[in-house]
C-alpha cells in the first residue's frame, strides 16, 4: 500500500474532475484575456524571502520549505500566487501605468484550508496594479462575478469588509503587537468574551468598539450602525464610505448578502476590502479577494493592487458546467472516407467522438458514451444509444 498512498488532502484529479478543470480554465482565462489582463506563469519554487516578502505572517505557516541543493539557501513551495505576481508587476514589468494581470497555476499549501478540502488548490486569479480608486475594486468585483457566471455558476452573492476598521482601532488604541494577535484570532473566530477579557485594559472606546465589531454582520443597517457607535476616525469613516460605494456601483451584477466589519481574512497584507463571492446550494467562498497595496512595496514599489482568485477544484464542483460531457461512439472503421469526414466534422465542433476499438465490445459502457454514429440512408446520423 505504501507505493500507492498519497499524503492526507493530496489527491489525483482523475479524467471526468480534470477534463472539468481544464475546460473551465480555459473558458475563464479567455475572459481574462477579452478584458485586458495578462496570463503569467510564476514558478513553483522561490527563495523564501521571496515567497513571504510582504505577506505578513499569513503563508508562512502555509508554505512547505525546503533546502535549494545548489545555493544552500531555503526555497519554498508557493502556497499563493498573488504575492509572486505582486513581484512580477513591482521587480519585472517596472510599468508605471495601469497593469492587469492573470495567473492559473497550482498551489501547495502544508495545511488544508477546512474539512475535506485539498492542500494542493488549482489556483486561477486576476489582479490590477497602479490604480487606487474605487474604480479598479469595481472592476475587479465585476470581473469576478463575471466570472462566475461564465461557468455556470448562478444566485451567486457578495460579502464585503474591510480591514482598515480593525486596523484603525488597534493603532488609535495603541494595541502591543502581542495583543494585536491575540485580538486577531478572537475576531476570526467572532469570540465576543474572549475580545472582551483581551481587551479589558484598553481605552473605553477601543475596547467598546473592539466588542462591537463581531455584531456587525449583516446588510446596509450595518453601515448605519458602524457610522454611530464606531469612533470618528477618518480611516473607518473612508472605509464606510468605500463599502457603500461599492454595494451601489456593484448593484446590477451582484446581491451583497452582507457587511462583516470583522472578517479579517488576509489582514496582514491586505490593506482595504476585502470581498468573498458564494452561491447557494455550496458552504465555501467560490472567489476570494481585496485591495492590497502595500505588499509589493518589499520589491522596491509600494503599488496599489486588488485583485481575487479562485480555486478551480471547487468551482468545478459547484459548476454545472463542470461536469463531464458525454461522447459519441464510432464504429472502427479507417478506411471509409466518409466515415472519417464526419468524425473530423463533428471534432471540429467540439464533439467528443470515440472510435469503438475492435475487440472491447463488453466494455463499452465505460467510454462514457451516450450517442452513436450511425449510417442511414448513406449518410453517417448521430443517435441515442439504447440504454
Amino acid at each position: 500500500m505504501r507505493t500507492w498512498l498519497l499524503p492526507e488532502y493530496i489527491e489525483d484529479i482523475l479524467p471526468a474532475e480534470a477534463s472539468g478543470i481544464e475546460r473551465l480554465r480555459r473558458r475563464i482565462l479567455d475572459l481574462f484575456l477579452v478584458h485586458g489582463y495578462q496570463l503569467v506563469m510564476p514558478p513553483l519554487l522561490e527563495y523564501v524571502e521571496s515567497l513571504l516578502t510582504g505577506t505578513g505572517h499569513d503563508l508562512d505557516l502555509q508554505t512547505f520549505k525546503l533546502v535549494d541543493q545548489l545555493t544552500g539557501r531555503m526555497l519554498g513551495v508557493r502556497a499563493d500566487i498573488t504575492p509572486q505576481v505582486a513581484r512580477i508587476d513591482a521587480h519585472l514589468l517596472n510599468c508605471s501605468g495601469v497593469v492587469r494581470l492573470c495567473y492559473s497555476g497550482s498551489v501547495v499549501r502544508t495545511l488544508p484550508g477546512g474539512m475535506n478540502r485539498t492542500r494542493e488548490p488549482l489556483q486561477v486569479g486576476a489582479e490590477i496594479y497602479g490604480h487606487r480608486g474605487i474604480e479598479s475594486d469595481v472592476e475587479i468585483q465585476r470581473l469576478m462575478m463575471k466570472t462566475l457566471g461564465t461557468v455556470g455558476v448562478t444566485k451567486a452573492y457578495l460579502d464585503l469588509g474591510h480591514v482598515a476598521v480593525f486596523r484603525s482601532l488597534i493603532r488609535r488604541g495603541k494595541v502591543v503587537p502581542d495583543l494585536e494577535s491575540e485580538l486577531f484570532r478572537a475576531m476570526q473566530a467572532k469570540d465576543v468574551p474572549g475580545i472582551r477579557d483581551l481587551s479589558h485594559k484598553l481605552d473605553r472606546r477601543t475596547r467598546e468598539s473592539l466588542v462591537l465589531l463581531p455584531e456587525l454582520y449583516g446588510g446596509g443597517e450595518v453601515l448605519r450602525l458602524a457610522q454611530r457607535r464606531l469612533p470618528p476616525y477618518p480611516e473607518i469613516r473612508a472605509a464606510l464610505r468605500t463599502l457603500a460605494a461599492l454595494s451601489e456601483r456593484l448593484r446590477d451584477i451582484a446581491r451583497i448578502r452582507c457587511f462583516d466589519l470583522a472578517e479579517l481574512r488576509g489582514y496582514h497584507y491586505h490593506s482595504g476590502a476585502v470581498f468573498a463571492a458564494y452561491a447557494e446550494g455550496w458552504p465555501n467562498a467560490l472567489a476570494l479577494g481585496g485591495r492590497y497595496d502595500e505588499v509589493g512595496k518589499a520589491f522596491g514599489r509600494a503599488r496599489p493592487a486588488t485583485g481575487f482568485s479562485m480555486d478551480l477544484r471547487e468551482l468545478v464542483s459547484a459548476s454545472p458546467d463542470g461536469r463531464t460531457r458525454s461522447g459519441i461512439l464510432a464504429p472502427y472503421l479507417p478506411r471509409n472516407a466518409a466515415l472519417q469526414r464526419r468524425i473530423e466534422a463533428l471534432r471540429s465542433r467540439g464533439e467528443i467522438v470515440i472510435e469503438d476499438l475492435p475487440g472491447h465490445a463488453g466494455a463499452r459502457a465505460e467510454l462514457g458514451c451516450e450517442r452513436k454514429l450511425v449510417r442511414r440512408n448513406g449518410k453517417w446520423i448521430v443517435e441515442r444509444l439504447k440504454a
